[in-house]
């Protein structure tokens, strides 16, 4: 492969098919997979039901998680192959500008601000974007108990809010997949098509692909 990552990290909202994509791009590229730890967060499942009352709790529990997720992949031996994972770090502030109120946020940033200077930083990010419908049309597919209250509303608000992160980002180059009508589970061509851009192409930041449903 005439591209090689030492860190790819694949982003995009609920349900835009993140993990599984980093699990095909892992196993294609004989990378180790980190996956975002969220099922051991034990205020996610309140939060659904009341983002007002868990969004602090929950929000410091996925920063410490990641942090601690983020050292372990510095410290990984120099011998070891790249990183495919399923978030990136920054992904972190994304929810908490939408979740918590003014003086929360302050204290955020504090944390956050110390934690982001040394977190591991990718060499190539993969936006996944994604319409409301098709990301709620994943969501029920895979039938998360505790994603029940996840609402349409939320998802646009979710999605407004990446979209402005990544209209602004520039630390890595930048590859964004219009991921509404493909499905690169289980049409081996629309993910070959992706690994071809990925691995054998040149790669720009802001590079956008679109692939033409079968």
């Amino acid at each position: 492969m005439p591209n090689q990552f030492d860190f790819i990290a694949i982003e995009g909202v609920i349900g835009a098919g993140k993990t599984s994509l980093a699990k095909l791009i892992a196993e294609s590229s004989s990378s180790r997979l980190v996956l975002e730890e969220f099922e051991e967060n034990p205020f996610l499942p309140r939060f659904y039901e009341n983002r007002e009352r868990f969004a602090f709790q929950t929000q410091l529990s996925f920063l410490a998680s990641r942090f601690k997720q983020q050292q372990r992949m510095l410290n990984r031996d120099l011998f070891d192959g790249g990183i495919v994972s399923d978030y990136m770090f920054e992904k972190d502030r994304i929810f908490a500008r939408l979740n918590l109120g003014e003086d929360e946020m302050n204290l955020y940033d504090n944390i956050y601000n110390i934690m982001t200077g040394i977190s591991a930083k990718p060499d190539l990010v993969i936006y996944l974007q994604s319409n409301v419908n098709r990301l709620m049309n994943n969501i029920e597919q895979r039938g998360r108990d505790y994603e029940k209250h996840i609402t349409p509303d939320y998802l646009q608000e979710l999605s407004d809010a990446y979209n402005q992160f990544f209209y602004h980002y520039n630390k890595a180059p930048l590859m964004i997949i219009n991921a509404s009508e493909i499905d690169f589970v289980n049409n081996p061509n629309h993910l070959s098509y992706i690994k071809e851009q990925i691995f054998n192409q040149p790669i720009r930041s802001n590079t956008h692909i679109h692939i033409i449903p079968d």
